[in-house]
């Protein structure tokens, strides 16, 4: 058994479809649209087979606090302790918080917590 995707509900499809395809070398299929409902989605795969489903749809809220109980992470491995300073230094430059980090976690990670689009939280990860 394996996950085959996360999906993600954002307010700006299109700057989060943006930012996972600049930053992380994401491929985007072309948007699905249910009229019925108004729910529009990408799948988004990234170089190793991973997929991020990302969804917009009227009437969906944000929980709140990045913290929130039901909040999520997105974790993204580059391959690389040197790729995770690269692209750190290029996020922040870009005007995405570093949160903490480069570092290697207590649990052995090597990592930067990233405040992406819309306060999401990724941990790019070697």
């Amino acid at each position: 058994m394996r996950i085959d995707h996360v999906g993600l509900y954002v307010a700006d499809l299109e700057s989060a479809k943006a930012f996972f395809e600049k930053f992380f070398e994401a491929t985007s299929n072309s948007m699905y649209h249910n009229p019925r409902t108004g729910l529009r989605t990408y799948f988004l795969t990234f170089p190793d087979g991973g997929r991020l489903e990302l969804l917009q749809r009227d009437g969906v809220v944000a929980v709140g606090k990045s913290d929130a109980v039901a909040s999520v992470h997105v974790s993204l491995s580059v391959g690389s302790k040197e790729r995770v300073d690269a692209l750190a230094k290029q996020l922040d430059a870009a005007g995405f918080a570093v949160l903490d980090g480069p570092r290697t976690t207590g649990d052995g990670y090597y990592e930067a917590s990233i405040s992406g689009p819309e306060r999401l939280r990724i941990e790019v990860t070697a």
